[in-house]
């Protein structure tokens, strides 16, 4: 029997880019996305493998076709009953293509909402409005998706705790079955990083954290159980391809600037459409040649609501549990058993803890 891997497909086309966003993706090159799809065909059957999950990530997914998206789909051994998402906008998202993205094959829908606050969409340059986001959910249900999930982003210039929260009833109330709210991050070299005005009234760390904290409190409410730092969803719609990173199972990624952890290597594709499109087999260049050590485990593990099995850690397990109990007293975790796990107060400093119990995995 083949091992199940998960497959992650980039599509690096926008309409436009956001002032946030520093991931690769290129604004008005519709034209050359046929070329792209037949590259992304190509190295898909080169690679071989079963999926049992499939994630179509970008840039803006829902700038291609159902009939693109069904070329990509035809391209892969998917296995029975994969989890098979793309990410959409609702500036891109109508009611015809969402019905053909079901045809082709996609069950999971990820909806970059980000705010569901006309004045804050404006000023993270998204090119949809409220009406839009909330349309975009709802034709997605029409289509007959049930699997939806919307981004939420928290601490934003000028932003309020009660907008969260009304952000998060109001999707609850539209039949969003799973949230990711990501904190905002100034990323160098975006038209964000250079905007001074929005960045002054971005909330400082304390404001943040009560935010943070309110939004888990809030989330929890509407009946999404956090699963990760940032990712709650109703019972059972936990994003099956993103565990995939975090418990360190393999994955392949397709397309300029995807990532790879397979058969005990780390790689990933150079930042370069042509060479892509243009190449017999994408480029890989190895990051990582001994992955998902401990230590990374450790780090991955911690993340989730799961937490980290101390089994796993073998002869450091006893060190790693005492480091951890002054921890547990702060109520930054929880000793539960043979787990650590840290709470939604731990999750807010997780970096700070995972270098604290990382260093006494080097401890000789």
């Amino acid at each position: 029997m083949n091992k199940l891997i998960g497959l992650y497909i980039h599509i690096p086309f926008c309409r436009r880019k956001c002032v946030y966003c520093d991931f690769y993706s290129l604004a008005g090159k519709d034209d050359i996305i046929d070329e792209y799809v037949k590259a992304v065909a190509k190295n898909i059957r080169l690679a071989g493998g079963t999926f049992d999950t499939v994630y179509f990530g970008g840039g803006t997914p829902s700038l291609l076709s159902g009939r693109q998206i069904s070329d990509i789909l035809s391209a892969a051994d998917i296995a029975e009953g994969a989890e098979i998402s793309a990410e959409i906008n609702p500036d891109s998202a109508d009611p015809d293509k969402l019905r053909d993205f079901k045809a082709a094959g996609i069950n999971r829908i990820s909806i970059g909402i980000q705010s569901l606050d006309d004045s804050e969409l404006a000023f993270l340059g998204r090119l949809h409005n409220s009406a839009q986001a909330k349309n975009a959910i709802l034709s997605s249900r029409k289509a007959g998706f049930d699997n939806i999930s919307a981004d939420l982003m928290l601490g934003l210039p000028y932003q309020r705790t009660e907008t969260v929260v009304e952000n998060i009833a109001r999707l609850s109330e539209l039949g969003v079955r799973h949230i990711s709210a990501y904190m905002l991050k100034i990323e160098g070299g975006t038209p964000l990083s250079e905007n001074q005005e929005l960045i002054s009234h971005i909330a400082d760390e304390e404001f943040s954290a009560d935010m943070y904290l309110e939004a888990v409190n809030c989330l929890e409410r509407n009946g999404y159980k956090q699963y990760e730092i940032s990712n709650f969803a109703k019972e059972g719609y936990e994003c099956r391809h993103n565990m995939k990173y975090w418990r360190c199972e393999d994955y392949l990624g397709i397309g300029p600037s995807a990532h790879s952890c397979m058969d005990g290597k780390r790689f990933a594709v150079p930042k370069d459409i042509w060479g892509f499109i243009n190449s017999e087999k994408q480029e890989e260049v190895i990051t990582d040649d001994a992955p998902c050590g401990i230590s990374e485990r450790l780090m991955l593990a911690l993340r989730l609501s799961e937490g980290f099995l101390l089994s796993r850690a073998g002869e450091y397990a006893d060190r790693l549990r005492a480091a951890a109990v002054p921890m547990e007293k702060h109520g930054l975790l929880k000793i539960n058993g043979n787990r650590i796990i840290l709470t939604p107060t731990g999750f807010l400093v997780s970096n700070e803890i995972i270098c604290r119990l990382s260093e006494v995995l080097e401890e000789r």
